[in-house]
């Protein structure tokens, strides 16, 4: 993890700011009091009486831009955290407005899901009041911490006029074969006779019943076949070179395509009701000659048959269970201590057929594989510790080859894991290269019926089953006669019902009610079931964005001509913690719409940001943690504007973000600076006619001050564009906006502080104020997209008639914003003796020539040879002497 701590930097202070406190009504005069709570309650009525402000054109020529944060979850309130978020995406999208594009930001309720509930049992609360009440307190914070969301378009997934679409949806995946029903195992709490979510289980127990161990069950539920889709998922991530490439790599990984053979061990003895086989997926059946046992995860098929008659066997596979979940708990299941059992059954090597031992192991995982591996401690890391542990044979059968022909081959470290090589100890295959045994051996297992060379994916079908209440209906009935039928879509939706104790209830919340479960069958008109699961929230979230474009649509999801102009997104800005599941499911959510003919488009988004944590003594801050800091005091005390322009800059925003008060107050007074220059210098502006393009040349004479202020100012619009275009370090675009403000401040100090020239004693402008009338309007438009109110505040001081949200972005001249002087470091045999100013343009020549005259240059070299002279233009000039 990396952390940027906050800081106050010096530029914030510097130079000096005789009236850096704010200044009492004794010392100034009002107006030139900065008053955050005066200014943007001003500004916030307005905005809130224009429901149109932040609307995209429906039908516009503009080249359009379409960026997104990740919708919320409405748990209550928002925390710093979340105004980081959602302050960068703003920022852009205010960004983009004054670039002339046509821009979509909308805001929407990820509502559905499990806190709810919690809340309910917890509160007494009905999940849906106590959604709708959080959104209705966090769509409030959001409105007065400026953002521009363009409200219109909002989604709220707990709704009926947005689940009704995920039930479309689930009805298409199944018309394609696409939804199906099969066993997987759950948590269960055997006294509240409910699954549990992973959450909800704590050190093995019950999280409502601290009393209660909570059971592994099979129980029927329903998936999506997102591994059809798999190849396609792994090789279109090549297309997203917009994305983070730690969060492709993590795709990758989570998708786990691997290339291998499929091997069936049988078991010797007698089998039980799970059968005779054993199949085990490797990578590298090259060594399967080294293969010393079986080992099965705790929850394989086959366990129930090898512990039917062996209770204390039964009891230590529980325990090997129960600490999978508590690594899985912790963290990385990867690091688990390595425990097993071994069962007292063998397992026959179909290649060679030797017996061997069948292990119970806590590192093998049901969900990677077949659930079973064979094990070859000489040749894999975890399979040599395991062995290790618990004295298992360790067999070499790969030697690695010599670097010399001529060489012979010695036996290596233990374990030896890599691919090269010449088999040994393999029977008629001794002596083949490990690429030849590979093809050989897969292809001797394809021929004999035991096995064949495969592809495996880690990814598996995604399991939407959820037995709670708080989620999409899943619209199926379950007909005695008819068996499995969708409900028809004109039926659609299936309503949640809202009258539900989910206090007391007992199993799933909707199957104790007779008047949601009971229903007739569409096909046979019969007594008939409704299914009582829910979906799991991950359906809301992959396919929202869609919705944003057409929120309103009650015929379809969308309209796929409005989605085919906005799609793919342009940007989207969220956590690294949904770099997996959310952003595969929605992956694969566009891919099956594509396959349904309602998009084009291949993939959602183009771009993707992922921004660092805020962290608060030393945890992320959340409400969980109680660490939170909550924008309500913040924008109380400081203003919306300090609040959102701390959170960018007090670290890179792919950073994580150390919070510190002292941060945020050094902000307030920066904003309180540039209020108060402003208001000191607006005369000039509102009786200077100001170009709204910075690159044409003023009007001469300039002082050597004056250019030197102009230069900055066009320094700092190239700076702030280029992040903005670039590597979006919004801290380093706002550290150039001080920069210019305190150059302004020491420029007034020359000048004599607050002597703007009159209007009426000023006729005909001359350069230095047409010079300051633009830096004053350029600043504000900089300074626009990270403090919106401050800036439309200054904005009519300077009494400008355009809405700020849509005035064009300044520009600035490379030209002007050249260096007419370089400081140019001087070495002597290396080491730096001076420093030098020279004319940006200086040839050589002029450069070495002042270089070599300069007194402490001379002090080094005198009575010395010149040996070289080294000149980097621009950077450097190293004398060497001897």
């Amino acid at each position: 993890m990396v952390i940027v701590k906050s800081k106050v930097y010096p530029y914030l202070l510097m130079p000096q700011d005789k009236t850096q406190e704010e200044p009492t009504t004794s010392d100034r005069p009002n107006d030139e009091r900065y008053d955050p709570q005066r200014v943007e309650t001003k500004w916030f009525t307005r905005w809130q009486n224009d429901l149109s402000l932040y609307a995209a054109d429906r039908d516009s020529t503009k080249k359009k831009y379409y960026v997104l944060e990740m919708l919320p979850y409405p748990s209550g309130a928002l925390h710093m955290g979340h105004v980081r978020n959602y302050a960068i995406g703003d920022a852009l999208a205010r960004y983009m407005w004054m670039n002339d594009y046509n821009v979509l930001h909308p805001m929407g309720w990820d509502s559905f899901g499990l806190p709810a509930e919690n809340a309910a049992i917890q509160n007494n609360t009905p999940p849906r009041q106590w959604t709708l009440g959080n959104i209705a307190k966090m769509k409030a914070q959001m409105k007065r911490l400026g953002f521009a969301y363009d409200w219109s378009r909002e989604v709220t997934t707990c709704l009926p006029d947005y689940y009704r679409w995920n039930q479309w949806f689930f009805l298409k995946f199944y018309e394609k074969g696409l939804a199906y029903r099969k066993k997987s195992r759950v948590n269960w709490c055997p006294k509240c006779c409910t699954v549990l979510a992973n959450e909800q289980v704590v050190n093995g127990r019950c999280w409502r019943h601290e009393d209660t161990l909570v059971e592994q069950r099979e129980l029927e539920q329903w998936f999506l076949r997102i591994t059809k889709y798999a190849d396609e998922l792994l090789r279109d991530l090549d297309k997203l070179d917009g994305w983070p490439e730690k969060v492709r790599t993590m795709q990758r990984n989570w998708i786990g395509r691997s290339e291998g053979t499929l091997v069936d061990f049988k078991l010797d003895g007698p089998a039980g009701p799970a059968g005779s086989t054993i199949s085990v997926f490797t990578t590298r059946v090259d060594t399967i000659f080294g293969a010393t046992s079986v080992q099965l995860a705790p929850q394989h098929s086959l366990i129930a048959d090898l512990t039917a008659s062996n209770p204390d066997l039964r009891a230590k596979v529980d325990e090997l269970i129960a600490e999978q979940r508590k690594a899985r708990e912790v963290g990385d299941i990867g690091e688990i201590e390595k425990h097993g059992v071994f069962t007292g059954r063998y397992a026959v090597n179909p290649f060679n057929h030797e017996k061997i031992p069948i292990w119970v192991a806590n590192y093998i995982l049901m969900d990677y594989g077949t659930g079973a591996i064979m094990s070859v401690p000489a040749h894999d890391e975890r399979d040599h510790e395991f062995a290790k542990k618990y004295k298992l044979e360790i067999r070499l059968v790969i030697l690695p080859l010599a670097n010399d022909p001529e060489e012979t081959a010695t036996e290596p470290p233990l374990p030896y894991i890599g691919h090269e090589g010449m088999l040994i100890n393999s029977g008629p295959y001794g002596g083949l290269d490990c690429a030849d045994a590979i093809k050989k051996l897969s292809a001797l297992a394809e021929e004999n019926g035991f096995g064949k060379a495969t592809i495996t994916y880690r990814l598996k079908d995604w399991g939407i089953s959820r037995q709670r209440y708080w989620g999409t209906p899943i619209p199926m009935i379950y007909c005695e006669k008819d068996g499995i039928v969708p409900v028809p879509e004109k039926d659609l939706p299936v309503i949640l019902p809202e009258a539900v104790d989910i206090a007391h209830a007992v199993g799933s919340p909707l199957g104790s009610l007779p008047d949601f479960v009971n229903a007739t069958c569409p096909k046979c008109g019969g007594p008939a079931r409704r299914e009582t699961d829910t979906m799991d929230t991950f359906v809301d979230s992959s396919w929202y964005f869609y919705r944003y474009t057409d929120a309103h649509n009650d015929r379809a999801p969308f309209d796929s001509k409005i989605a085919q102009y906005w799609f793919p997104i342009d940007q989207y800005i969220g956590g690294v913690e949904h770099a997996i599941l959310h952003l595969i499911y929605s992956r694969f959510w566009t891919k099956f719409m594509r396959d349904l003919g309602l998009i084009t488009n291949d993939e959602p988004i183009k771009r993707l940001f992922t921004q660092g944590m805020v962290i608060k003594e030393g945890a992320k801050m959340s409400k969980s943690r109680g660490n939170v800091v909550s924008p309500d005091e913040m924008v109380a005390r400081y203003g919306a504007d300090a609040a959102r322009l701390y959170s960018l800059f007090a670290a890179p925003p792919d950073r994580d973000l150390d919070w510190q008060d002292s941060g945020i107050e050094g902000i307030r007074k920066f904003l309180a600076r540039v209020y108060r220059f402003v208001i000191r210098n607006a005369g000039i502006t509102s009786t200077t006619s100001v170009e709204t393009s910075l690159a044409t040349s003023l009007p001469p004479p300039l002082s050597p001050e004056a250019r030197q202020i102009r230069r900055k100012l066009h320094q700092t619009i190239k700076r702030v564009t280029d992040d903005f275009q670039g590597r979006w370090h919004f801290n380093t675009c706002i550290s150039a906006i001080m920069e210019l403000v305190n150059a302004l401040y020491a420029y007034e100090e020359i000048q004599g502080v607050g002597r703007a020239p009159s209007p009426a004693s000023e006729t005909s402008p001359d350069g230095t104020q047409i010079l300051l009338a633009e830096v004053q309007r350029s600043l504000v438009l900089l300074l626009a997209p990270f403090a919106p109110y401050l800036a439309h505040e200054l904005w009519e001081m300077l009494g400008e008639k355009e809405n700020l949200l849509k005035a064009r972005w300044p520009k600035y001249d490379a030209a002007l914003a050249k260096e007419e002087e370089l400081v140019i470091p001087v070495q002597i045999n290396g080491k730096l003796r001076s420093r030098i100013s020279v004319p940006a343009d200086a040839p050589e020549s002029l450069v070495l020539e002042r270089a070599l005259a300069d007194e402490k240059v001379q002090s080094f070299i005198a009575g010395k040879q010149l040996v070289k002279k080294i000149f980097v233009p621009g950077k450097l000039v190293n004398i060497v002497v001897k």
